[in-house]
């Protein structure tokens, strides 16, 4: 399974979805490949800072030829995630085209929703060339005890064809904090609420992934 997380916005945090998503798979027993195909190379400045050993494998594929180059690769490992470029150009559309099933985080804030119409255009287009390519909303730096996330759903509510995913992430130091260290949080902090909000969010990627399946 390919999972795409992507967003033509930049700043929502598609990195810190799909390191931690990947970590959180790794640590329960997947074989996970993370592909950093962003030119500013998060993904792969975050694996630099590691000390310990990986969880999972990170390459950087930023190329258009993505989408023709990754199945093949794809084929060794259980789960596949892609940590997408922002912006409507070809490494953006070569991610998607790749993808089986593709994650967007937007952070609640009415801006992030707006923008949400671009990357959804993009996925329909994408639905051209690959009829069974899903999508999925995450509200992402979402602020607890505050109804701004769940404003957030009803308005993304709009785009029938992709569900918001039940599992929120909340605005959190640890994501900062384990970052920096080239860690996730299960890693920094598995007993922590970031840990099992991750968790939860993993959990509901293999729903989706069984669907793809069925």
């Amino acid at each position: 399974m390919i999972i795409g997380v992507l967003n033509r916005k930049g700043g929502v945090g598609k990195t810190t979805v799909a390191v931690n998503v990947a970590a959180t798979l790794a640590v329960a027993g997947g074989r996970v490949l993370l592909v950093d195909a962003d030119p500013q190379g998060s993904a792969l400045s975050w694996s630099s800072m590691r000390e310990r050993d990986p969880l999972f494998a990170v390459v950087g594929m930023a190329r258009p030829t993505l989408h023709r180059e990754l199945p093949r690769i794809a084929a060794q490992y259980d789960v596949v995630l892609i940590d997408g470029a922002p912006g409507a150009n070809d490494l953006g559309r070569a991610a998607i085209l790749a993808s089986d099933l593709v994650l967007v985080p937007v952070q609640p804030s009415p801006y992030d929703v707006w923008a949400a119409a671009e990357t959804v255009q993009l996925i329909r287009q994408a639905r051209q060339f690959r009829r069974n390519l899903r999508g999925a909303f995450i509200i992402n730096r979402k602020i607890a005890n505050t109804s701004i996330g769940r404003q957030a759903a009803i308005a993304l509510a709009q785009f029938e064809d992709l569900p918001v995913l039940a599992p929120a992430l909340n605005q959190r130091v640890i994501y900062a904090e384990s970052a920096a260290q080239g860690l996730a949080v299960i890693e920094a902090a598995p007993d922590s609420e970031a840990a099992r909000e991750m968790g939860s969010l993993a959990r509901q990627i293999l729903v989706e992934k069984e669907g793809l399946t069925a």
